[in-house]
């Protein structure tokens, strides 16, 4: 989306920083006041297939989001050596992100007064799970360990003497996950003494000396109460982390506090410039910009989202958490969202894997073009090897494709749960990057199938959010999967939800979740991809 014309009145301008584990981006936003009846560009186009639907969402009168990314940045684990038995240590440098922040805040502020414009707010989103560990002075006590990195293997079995999986379940919803924060934290030598800043409270902390714990990211560090939203003091007594060890919680709305003096000078922007909690953990804002219509008796529909890049999320949006025994055996997790809501979903393979593949095959001088490799892998037929993508093994970097190989073996030789459809897989970039993409529909498929039956939940359409929402291929191939049709964009979710909540806390929009979407659905253009007749 590209900043439409000149300055007019009625429009609000925000900063958003949206930080992923492979590449950041600070984005200068405009919200337009809302469009009179029957304004607005948005739009459905029709991705495939006969039965593509026009846009019938009920945007008339919501207001207009324009967004503008103004730097970008990339991001990536640091190999930090090896630990005295040879594992390899990966960390995060938070402060070169930092300091990537505020130069892309600089260059939002310079595009904003180009504009007739100024920034009212920042907001900041990134991944989840990971913290710096931050001493009375504010001062790191080591760069920070990335959620990869291999520490947490020796820390679960602790953890779940003191704490059972079953009980974990049952006080904080979370799917189990090797790097959630709770396991990370039982790694660590020292806590006392320390605060736990997860990456964008830290990063908020730097630009405001406000300490805070914003509490969509606070769900997903194990350590937060399913069902009051509030730091579970059973779980810190029953592992033994300090009662103090996190901040107080914020809500997305509320303020982090307001720019430090220094910051103010190095970016330009007043001091008096607040840094407003959005739905920090970035699938949090994705979500709060899924373009459903509202549910009712006799409009909108039931919907499931997947939020696709690195990770895929796969879920459903509930009121309640759902902490059954079957929704911990199928390792789904319950972690808060905008406006008090439960993102009930589970953490599924992503494009890690075909990020992963397309580096090492640039390196190896081989084809690596993201457009070759989907023509490529679209010309081949249904049915082909199919892996596990959930599977742990595709976690840490180097060496895709090669695992890939060898998982597509090992199922086609087992027969299992994740067959191979009977072909081996062939040594061609395109038939990896095919089975990548048929796996992940797969696994969607089968997470929503799952999602409806342990929620109650009755999807009849899905929103493919992020990244892979430009992907046609997935897209098409996950509606096959499903069976439902699939509608994809926006693929800036993330900044969306972000900056829609900042406007929201400044006035320019009013109303629940059901508004921050019609503003979506007024703002971006949807492609609908129907499944293929069977």
């Amino acid at each position: 989306m590209n900043e439409p014309g000149a300055p007019g009145p009625g429009r609000h301008c925000f900063a958003a920083v949206d930080v992923g584990a492979s590449s950041g981006r600070v984005i200068l936003a405009t919200v337009g006041a809302p469009q009179p009846a029957g304004g607005g560009p948005g739009g459905m186009h029709d991705g495939g297939g006969p039965g593509g639907m026009h846009d019938g969402a009920p945007h008339d009168g919501a207001a207009k989001v324009a967004l503008d990314v103004v730097h970008r940045f990339p991001n990536g684990v640091i190999d930090d050596g090896v630990t005295g038995d040879g594992a390899r240590v990966l960390r995060w440098d938070l402060p070169g992100i930092f300091a990537e922040v505020q130069t892309g805040l600089t260059k939002a502020r310079e595009a904003a007064a180009a504009r007739g414009l100024r920034i009212e707010s920042i907001g900041i989103d990134t991944w989840a799970v990971d913290y710096g560990l931050v001493d009375g002075a504010g001062r790191l006590k080591e760069p920070v360990f990335s959620y990869r990195d291999g520490r947490t293997e020796a820390a679960i079995p602790v953890v779940h003497a003191k704490a059972a999986p079953e009980r974990l379940y049952g006080v904080n919803g979370l799917q189990f996950l090797p790097f959630t924060t709770l396991y990370q934290l039982a790694a660590e030598p020292r806590l006392d003494g320390y605060e736990a800043l997860l990456i964008p409270d830290l990063l908020a902390f730097w630009l405001t000396g406000a300490r805070r714990t914003e509490e969509t990211n606070a769900s997903t560090t194990g350590l937060l109460d399913a069902r009051t939203g509030n730091w579970s003091q059973e779980l810190f007594e029953a592992l033994g982390f300090p009662e103090a060890l996190f901040p107080e919680l914020i809500a997305p709305g509320e303020t982090y506090g307001t720019l430090l003096p220094a910051v103010a000078e190095r970016t330009g922007l007043p001091a008096g410039t607040p840094v407003v909690a959005v739905g920090s953990h970035d699938t949090a804002s994705a979500v709060a910009a899924v373009p459903a219509a509202p549910r009712g008796d006799s409009e909108g529909e039931e919907v499931a989202y997947i939020s696709s890049g690195t990770w895929s999320l796969v879920g459903v949006e509930l009121d309640a958490p759902v902490l059954t025994d079957a929704s911990r055996a199928a390792n789904f997790t319950n972690e808060r969202g905008v406006d008090g809501t439960i993102r009930y979903l589970r953490n599924v393979g992503g494009l890690w894997l075909l990020s992963e593949s397309q580096r090492q095959w640039a390196a190896e001088g081989r084809e690596s073009s993201l457009e070759v490799l989907l023509a490529a892998a679209a010309a081949l037929p249904a049915g082909g090897p199919q892996i596990d993508v959930d599977s742990e093994e595709f976690i840490a970097p180097g060496g895709m494709p090669e695992r890939i190989h060898a998982a597509a073996a090992r199922a086609g030789a087992s027969g299992g749960s994740h067959p191979s459809g009977g072909d081996v897989l062939a040594d061609e970039p395109g038939a990896v990057v095919r089975c990548i993409l048929d796996s992940l529909a797969a696994a969607y498929a089968r997470t929503i199938a799952q999602a409806a039956l342990l929620s109650g939940r009755r999807p009849q359409v899905v929103h493919v959010v992020g990244g892979g929402s430009q992907n046609e291929l997935l897209c098409r191939l996950t509606a096959d999967a499903t069976g439902l049709p699939v509608i994809a964009g926006p693929v800036e979710a993330t900044a969306l939800g972000n900056v829609l909540v900042q406007a929201r806390a400044a006035g320019a929009l009013d109303g629940g979740l059901a508004a921050l979407r019609a503003a979506v659905r007024a703002s971006v253009e949807l492609r609908e991809y129907v499944p293929a007749a069977v």
